[in-house]
């Protein structure tokens, strides 16, 4: 199992296994057909109070990172999230983001909760 994290603004490349988009909002002049996107988990994105405040700088990415795991505990967020699992279990997979930095964004919590195999959150 292997799980990856990309710009969804870059090329698609033959190792990205089923391309997930986890991002709430569609990427910003990016055309549909040209994501290649197979799956758009909306409920696993965080919410647009916890990505405000982050983005406020208010916060740490650990703690971003802590309430972001809380979000995924709810019920259509732990739905979608196993949904996504069970993609992983089956091969490879991209996580695609439109985050500048997606080593510090909430799609590297999700590749690390992926990755981990774990039944939480």
């Amino acid at each position: 199992m292997s799980v990856r994290v990309r710009r969804v603004y870059d090329p698609a490349e033959p190792e990205d296994g089923v391309r997930v988009l986890v991002d709430r909002l569609w990427p910003r002049g990016l055309a549909k057909d040209a994501a290649r996107v197979d799956a758009w988990p909306k409920a696993i994105t965080p919410s647009t109070e916890l990505r405000r405040w982050y983005h406020a700088g208010e916060g740490s990415y650990e703690e971003f990172a802590e309430r972001y795991e809380a979000e995924l505990s709810a019920d259509e967020a732990a739905d979608a999230l196993d949904g996504v699992r069970l993609l992983v279990r089956k091969g490879e997979v991209t996580l695609l983001t439109s985050s500048r930095t997606p080593e510090r964004s909430h799609a590297a919590v999700l590749a690390r909760l992926l990755q981990a195999g774990e039944d939480g959150p």
